[in-house]
């Protein structure tokens, strides 16, 4: 065998052997894992906003009932704390033996004066009588009369009268005490009690008159009231705004209770997800999108209130996304999921109160 011919038999067995080595199969990749997850959309939904409060019982407009001459004395109480009252009615009877005394010289003074008046009546001028004597008679006349008119109207307040309706919650008179300074009685008018609320600063710009509120006493009953007023000043030092809130006339609602208030919020649509969808990481809170090619991905989210069970957005995907519940935090991006039947975000609790 030639050289030639060796080298030509070397050249194909070298052909040969990688012709064959191309026709040997390729190893096969690994399938993709795929994970089942639960997946909720991004809906658009009213949630109310709220605020709470708590403070006293108060009386709407109390009247504050008294007598004007100081010193005289309590004959006889009428009526004790928790009367219901009508306006006019009798609630004390004041001693008025010393003012009949002085009733009495008082109508002597004044039919004396009287009479001296009229001795001098057509004489103005006539020479028979001085000017000044007759101006004097006259003047003492009108000051006799004056004197008179007010010790009848002190005559008529040794029966102290109630000047509204309403329940009596104080009672200071006692039977031979001597009026002072100090009201004998206050007087809820109409029965009007109502919530007098301290409310923090970042909620008292949400509450305006009219607004709903469910005030709950510290028995566990609930009443239905509305606000009434909104104190336009804030506490410096509390940093507490107070609101009025306007409740039913009932016999539970006592001044000087306390009361806890949960003011019902104006609703408005807003995008919200359920709370399970939202995963909090070293950056804030986050969402797991699935995209159309049912992809996993990840995107940061801004978050507001909460309520039944559902978050709002305040900054995140649009509505009508799609987003990963359980097991979403455990996703990276680009991850492929097997959605599983879209679950319905559950209703809040204001939502089912309605129905």
């Amino acid at each position: 065998m030639n050289s030639t011919t060796a080298c030509l038999l070397l050249a194909g067995a070298t052909v040969l052997l990688c012709a064959c080595s191309q026709q040997k199969p390729a190893t096969p990749r690994a399938p993709e894992s795929v994970r089942a997850v639960t997946v909720a959309r991004v809906e658009s939904r009213a949630l109310a906003s709220a605020a709470s409060a708590s403070g006293l019982l108060v009386a709407r407009e109390e009247a504050a009932v008294g007598v004007e001459q100081a010193g005289v004395r309590v004959l006889r109480v009428l009526v004790e704390e928790g009367a219901r009252v009508r306006a006019g009615q009798p609630l004390a009877v004041l001693d008025d033996a010393l003012l009949r005394e002085r009733l009495a010289q008082a109508r002597a003074q004044a039919a004396q004066a009287g009479s001296e008046a009229e001795r001098v009546r057509g004489l103005d001028g006539s020479g028979v009588m001085s000017e000044e004597e007759i101006g004097r008679r006259r003047s003492q006349a009108r000051i006799a009369q004056a004197q008179l008119r007010e010790l009848e109207t002190q005559s008529r307040q040794t029966t102290v009268r109630a000047p509204v309706s309403g329940v009596v919650i104080e009672r200071s008179a006692r039977p031979g005490s001597l009026s002072g300074g100090e009201p004998l009685f206050r007087i809820v008018r109409d029965d009007q009690v109502e919530l007098d609320a301290e409310v923090p600063e970042t909620a008292i710009l949400g509450i305006e008159p009219g607004q709903p509120v469910a005030v709950t006493l510290a028995d566990g009953q609930v009443f239905a009231g509305r606000v009434r007023l909104v104190s336009p000043r804030i506490d410096p030092k509390t940093k507490l705004g107070r609101v009025r809130v306007a409740l039913p006339v009932d016999a539970d609602l006592r001044v000087g209770g306390f009361a806890r208030a949960a003011f019902a919020g104006r609703s408005a649509p807003v995008a919200t997800v359920p709370e399970k969808a939202v995963h909090f990481e070293a950056s804030g809170p986050q969402l797991t999108l699935i995209d159309r090619d049912d992809r996993a991905r990840r995107v940061a989210v801004k978050t507001g209130r909460r309520s039944g069970g559902v978050v709002e957005l305040l900054q995140g995907p649009p509505v009508g996304s799609r987003v990963a519940l359980a097991g979403g935090a455990f996703l990276i991006d680009g991850d492929r999921v097997r959605p599983e039947p879209v679950a319905p975000a559950p209703k809040p609790a204001s939502a089912a109160a309605e129905r």
